[in-house]
Order: structure tokens, then sequence, then C-alpha cells
């Protein structure tokens, strides 16, 4: 049962309606999690412009939903590992890489090494090792996009964080998380 609220875009402050409006125009439907996350329009404001920012940077879209399913996974996020294998679909993944991108793995060698790398990152809470950090840019990946996966598994954990807190009720195609 979901321990946070979720807002009704009828009743909503004119703040998050305005932002839970921009949510509908972009993805078609008001997702669960922006609807509770809406409560305090700073928190849905803060997560749709970070979202947003790195929208704009060097990874594909499909690249950032690999990296949110490894992240999903690692925290055990049930919603977000629904909403991603749904999100990553239509950015362009592959369904073969929707089925491996939880356990870091990728038909493209260069996207794998990102994906092991957000994987290292998470589970040394950021204290890679100089060989984990040769190792994804010895596979292409510029400091740059380095950054971009940090950024990426920040935004992540802040969502997984969030549904496990709230208990977000999974209004995605529900997805098995696989077995770490």
């Amino acid at each position: 049962m979901p321990r946070l609220s979720l807002v009704d875009t009828t009743t909503a402050s004119p703040q998050a309606k305005t932002l839970l409006n921009k949510v509908e125009n972009a993805l078609g439907v008001t997702p669960n999690m922006m609807r509770a996350m809406a409560v305090s329009s700073a928190v849905l404001d803060a997560y749709l412009s970070f979202s947003g920012s790195l929208s704009k940077g060097a990874l594909s879209g499909a690249v950032r939903e690999q990296i949110a399913l490894v992240t999903a996974v690692e925290n055990h996020c049930e919603y977000c590992y629904a909403a991603h294998h749904v999100l990553g679909e239509r950015a362009g993944v592959s369904t073969e890489d929707l089925k491996t991108a939880g356990s870091a793995q990728a038909s493209d060698p260069k996207v794998e090494s990102a994906l092991q790398f957000a994987k290292t990152v998470i589970e040394t809470r950021g204290f890679v090792s100089d060989e984990a950090l040769d190792a994804v840019r010895a596979a292409g990946h510029s400091d740059g996009e380095i950054g971009e996966i940090v950024a990426n598994i920040a935004l992540n954990i802040f969502t997984n964080y969030f549904n496990s807190v709230a208990r977000t009720e999974i209004d995605f195609p529900a997805v098995a998380l696989p077995s770490k």
C-alpha cells in the first residue's frame, strides 16, 4: 500500500499542476511517481530539472535508460525497473538489451562498459578503483561521459529511494527484477 499520497491534477497547486501537465504532455500519462513527487512541487521540479539537464548531455537516451535499469536492480526498485523498461523501449533499447541491462550487460561493448562502471560506482558508493576508471576510459568514454554516468546514477538513486519510501504503486507493466 502506498505510503505517500498522490496529487490529483484537478486539485493540485498551480505550480504542481503546471509540472504535472508538462509530464503528461511529454509522456502521454502522469505516472504515480510524478504524482507522489508533486506533493512537494520542489521535489518534482528538482527531479524534472535534473532529468532534463541530463537529457542534453553526451549519453544517449538509450544508455541513460540502461543505467537506470542497473540502478533499479542494485537498489531493488521494482517501480523503476518496470518504468525504465517502458521508457527504455521508447528510447530505442532492444528487447535483448532491456533483458540484460539490469545485470550490466549490453550488446554494444562501449555501452556495457558504461553499465559495468555504473554498477561498480553503486557497489563502491563512488570509491571506484583506478582500474575501473581506466577500463571505462579504455572503452572510449570521455571524462564528461563518466561524469554523466555518475550523474545518471545519482538521479536514479533518488527515484529508487523515493519510490521505496513511498511504496509507489507500479503503474507500468510489471517486470520481475533479476536476481543479483
